[in-house]
């Protein structure tokens, strides 16, 4: 019998839920996606695997899927019992995210068995599934199975790390999936290329009490899960003695609750690469925030950074380093073109102690955040993990009535299941205390900042820092237009881009304390409008940006969250050109790899009426010089078409009003 139940939320969002129980268990079942493209075939015949489908063509061949307690059956081996199947579509306001509003529209399916439920849904642009245990009592997962049986010897995207322990600042490794290491750890998102032009990427959502997944290769088409087990002995060791090294681990993964509910594994499916770049499938599926909570004081922002730029401001009359009269000089700089934040980073506490109530004697926080509140600059405080740890609720307390706005907490660097706890809890005590947080060392984004949208960004990527150090060998233009169809494709990240010093090809070298980046400054500026990032660093120094008023007050005036974000074009791997709008002014940017290239920017979005561009293009030099740019003003009138050339890695950032 077939019940339609209409809900409306918010005055116009429909949620159609069809409850369909099966009469007889059910060993197979179909699920298809709300557009009829993309389809899903479970079975359950001792055991769940499951295949994936785009119209007639196979993706994903029958895989298996389970988790095993300790001492009991695998999940799915037990008979099946009924299907209940529901269709929900429904639009919920988003809190600092790159829209305002998100569409979640998916079929679902739960199949149910004695000792749980298995839910598998069907997007337009995801599979995704998850177990829901019936234990009424606590228990142990001793094992997980999730295997990625792929339909073609296709190639992929892979960012490896040796061990459980890695900062997740990785690079891409591009081959054949029969190349993918067995024995390295393959970081989440991974992307496999289908030949057609379709691609795929490998996620999870809703990592909650339970370690994060990684990848491994079998030597064929294949791709299996990995998980880190449960640590046993945790000594404090590492960067300043912040960091939390596992010395012994237990013999199974996690500690569950009765009716633990496990992470989403998705299958990401699109058509065209651009799609991924602005995909919400994580933050669909992510817990939504606590109902009735208030999260009206989250600020996102800008920052002014300190480390990236090794405290090196000129021009003042005092030696610039870790203390009061240089912390001064950066809320100057914040206030002077209206950046929300500036960033007190490693340097402010005692080294060694991992005590974050010893403030080191050149620092005078109380007369830092007076000031910085007569500037109407906020501070926000770097914290390693070990000293933000132990101490939370006291330390977040503190310093929240001290008047400081957030925390950057670093060197986490595991994603097992006491690392996940930690970041839950430091994201719900944050948000106790009216605290942003921004974690650095960090895991892939998997959702929390929806259920804590005080969570305003994640690391998680190789981001503009390695350029203090990194040979020339890396190539990081290339990897700039990687993440936004891979890492980016998860969540934001805090890259850390607005270098003002910029090298053309062969011109780039490490430089610690006058760092530069690789490509063009309208790479650095595109990079603004590409990368998601609510709370978005400047990373150069305040001198430096002085020199450069025209791209710093660019820079200054944009947002950092969008009302919507639109994919123009791209391709992974060579360029990715986007449009976003914060009410009604609209922002587009593009990058490129080290090829130069001239594209077409489709402004069709833009509608009806006469509009006004602000655009900062490279420089017909900027092959030899990366500092080299050029700025116009211009009315587009009726063209809603702009052609325009991006320099070897180059890039543009274009502001448009209307006139």
């Amino acid at each position: 019998m077939l019940n339609t139940l209409k809900l409306f939320f918010s005055g116009a969002a429909l949620m159609l839920a069809s409850i369909l129980p099966s009469a007889a268990a059910a060993k197979t079942i179909d699920l298809s996606s709300p557009d009829g493209h993309l389809k899903v075939v479970v079975n359950a015949d001792n055991g769940i695997s499951y295949s994936v489908f785009y119209d007639y063509q196979a993706l994903i061949l029958p895989s298996r899927v389970g988790i095993t307690p300790v001492g009991a059956a695998e999940y799915g081996t037990l008979r099946p019992g009924k299907v209940t199947r529901r269709t929900v579509d429904v639009t919920f306001d988003a809190i600092a995210y790159k829209r305002a509003r998100v569409r979640d529209n998916f079929n679902e399916a739960v199949i149910s068995f004695k000792d749980c439920d298995f839910v598998v849904r069907a997007y337009d642009d995801c599979i995704a599934w998850r177990f829901v245990s019936k234990s009424k009592v606590p228990f142990r997962v001793a094992s997980e199975r999730e295997e990625f049986n792929f339909a073609g010897g296709w190639d992929s995207y892979v960012a490896y790390m040796d061990d459980f322990i890695n900062s997740y600042e990785n690079t891409y490794e591009h081959g054949p999936l029969s190349g993918v290491s067995g024995e390295r750890l393959g970081l989440l998102p991974v992307m496999v290329e289908v030949p057609d032009g379709k691609k795929i990427d490998i996620m999870e959502a809703s990592l909650f009490n339970y370690p994060g997944m990684y990848l491994q290769g079998t030597g064929g088409n294949s791709l299996k899960g990995i998980w880190a087990p449960l640590p046993d002995n945790v000594k404090r060791e590492g960067h300043n003695m912040l960091e939390g090294v596992v010395e012994d681990r237990h013999d199974y993964l996690a500690e569950c609750s009765p009716g633990e509910v496990f992470p989403w594994r998705i299958v990401a499916v699109v058509q065209e690469d651009i799609q991924l770049t602005d995909n919400d499938i994580v933050y669909r599926l992510a817990d939504a925030p606590a109902p009735g909570s208030d999260w009206s004081w989250v600020r996102p922002g800008k920052v002014a950074w300190d480390w990236w730029n090794d405290w090196n401001i000129t021009g003042v009359d005092f030696k610039s380093g870790v203390n009061t009269a240089t912390y001064k000089a950066y809320i100057d700089f914040a206030s002077d073109y209206g950046i929300e934040y500036v960033i007190l980073d490693e340097g402010w506490s005692v080294d060694g102690v991992a005590d974050l109530m010893q403030i080191v004697p050149e620092i005078d926080m109380p007369e830092i955040l007076s000031y910085a509140a007569s500037k109407n600059v906020g501070i926000i405080l770097w914290a390693g993990y070990w000293a933000f740890n132990r101490d939370m609720d006291n330390v977040c307390r503190h310093y929240s009535e001290m008047g400081v706005k957030g925390f950057k907490v670093d060197f986490m660097n595991r994603d097992d299941q006491e690392m996940v706890d930690f970041y839950v809890r430091a994201a719900e005590t944050c948000a106790k205390y009216r605290l942003l947080v921004d974690f650095h060392g960090a895991f892939k984004p998997v959702g929390l900042n929806r259920r804590f949208p005080n969570v305003v960004n994640y690391e998680g990527v190789f981001g503009l820092e390695n350029m203090k150090w990194t040979s020339a060998d890396v190539d990081q233009p290339l990897y700039d237009v990687c993440i936004p169809f891979i890492r980016m494709a998860a969540g934001p990240l805090d890259y850390t881009q607005g270098a003002m010093k910029n090298a053309a090809k062969g011109h780039y070298h490490p430089v610690w304390s006058e760092p530069m980046s690789m490509g063009t400054r309208c790479h650095q500026l595109g990079e603004y409008m590409i990368f998601d990032s609510p709370l978005c660093m400047l990373c150069d120094a305040p001198s430096n940006y002085r020199k450069e008023p025209e791209c710093t007050g660019f820079i200054a005036k944009l947002p950092t969250v969008w009302d919507e974000t639109l994919p123009l074009a791209g391709k992974v791997g060579e360029y990715v050109v986007m449009a976003r709008k914060k009410g009604d002014v609209w922002y587009v940017g593009g990058i490129t790899n080290w090829d130069g290239r001239d594209v077409t920017v489709d402004l069709s979005f833009l509608g009806e009426g006469s509009w006004e561009a602000e655009l900062f293009r490279d420089g017909v030099n900027a092959d030899k010089n990366g500092t080299d740019y050029k700025r116009e003003v211009f009315p587009l009138g009726n063209c809603r078409t702009l052609p325009l050339h991006m320099a070897p890695g180059g890039g543009f950032a274009m502001e448009i009003r209307r006139r």
